[in-house]
């Protein structure tokens, strides 16, 4: 490969949320030539038109990756939506398709410590993908992403509603990361030229406490917020009264667990290091959304 050549960068699952942002931050630096797949091709109109090579590919459909990953360098498997057992042998099937399509480099999006003895039942799904790039012949950057900090603006609007911050996370902290980071991130690992294999965790620039959250929140809109610790089965029967599928209940709890034992709190200077900026605080983050914390505002 010449050292002078645009590499060819792909971006799977480019009509989500992260996809799009990372599409737009490629083209922003001018990084083509730029190959988007998807299920849904015709939601990427704005960006062929742009110059994108928009490409369908099923990961439920082996067959259909070989010609969408075909001529591709470097290639960004964002996570797919589904859970357990179907998203690992999507993610098994890219992944054999990447390799045999001669793509050199893979970046993945993982979880932080997703390791076969985290609480975390979302885990063996990234687990099982990481060691499938270890088997492959292909050099690969896995970024384990911490829990989004995003997440925090439903939850801390309704505890400044209710004045409570019920969790069962112990005193564990957590080293939020904002999903613009996430994805800044990705699309500076995947345009770098970057070899070998290594994970990378990334992270916001601290790591924080469920009471560091409810000072915030307090300071934030001049209401009383506490944390209230609560035992896990109380977290879990509360999300199934308030409608959600216990399965799913199950696994948003598990993250708790986790948090509690420790398993989210490492910081680390990767976003800065990949891309060059200081990654977002969740003070930040909730500064610039404190209308939404604010009693009266809508609760998604």
């Amino acid at each position: 490969m010449s050292e002078n050549r645009q590499l060819t960068l792909l971006v799977t699952g480019a009509s989500g949320h992260m996809g799009r942002r990372v599409l737009e931050l490629l083209l922003e630096a001018q990084s083509g030539p730029i190959i988007a797949t998807t299920r849904t091709p015709e939601k990427l109109t704005d960006f062929s038109q742009r110059g994108v090579t928009v490409r369908h590919a099923d990961f439920d459909d082996p067959a259909s990756l070989a010609q969408a990953f075909a001529g591709a360098d470097r290639l960004l498997l964002i996570s797919t939506d589904v859970v357990g057992i179907p998203r690992l042998n999507q993610h098994r099937a890219a992944i054999k398709a990447a390799e045999d399509a001669g793509v050199r480099h893979v970046v993945y999006t993982s979880l932080t410590n997703p390791g076969p003895d985290s609480p975390v039942l979302l885990a063996p799904d990234h687990y099982g993908t990481e060691t499938a790039l270890k088997a492959s012949t292909m050099e690969w950057t896995v970024l384990r992403n911490n829990i989004y900090a995003d997440l925090l603006i439903p939850t801390l609007s309704r505890a400044v509603q209710t004045g409570q911050l019920a969790k069962a996370a112990g005193d564990g902290k957590t080293a939020y990361v904002t999903r613009e980071d996430c994805a800044r991130a990705a699309a500076a690992a995947l345009s770098s030229r970057s070899t070998g294999r290594r994970p990378l965790d990334i992270t916001g620039p601290e790591a924080l406490s469920q009471a560091d959250l409810a000072r915030i929140a307090t300071q934030l809109t001049g209401r009383q917020v506490t944390y209230v610790p609560l035992e896990l089965e109380t977290v879990i029967d509360a999300m199934v009264a308030a409608g959600l599928p216990r399965p799913l209940a199950e696994i948003y709890a598990s993250f708790d667990t986790a948090i509690a034992e420790g398993r989210f709190e490492a910081v680390s200077s990767a976003v800065e290091n990949l891309t060059g900026r200081k990654p977002i605080s969740v003070a930040e983050l909730l500064s610039a959304h404190r209308e939404s914390l604010l009693p009266g505002a809508a609760v998604r």
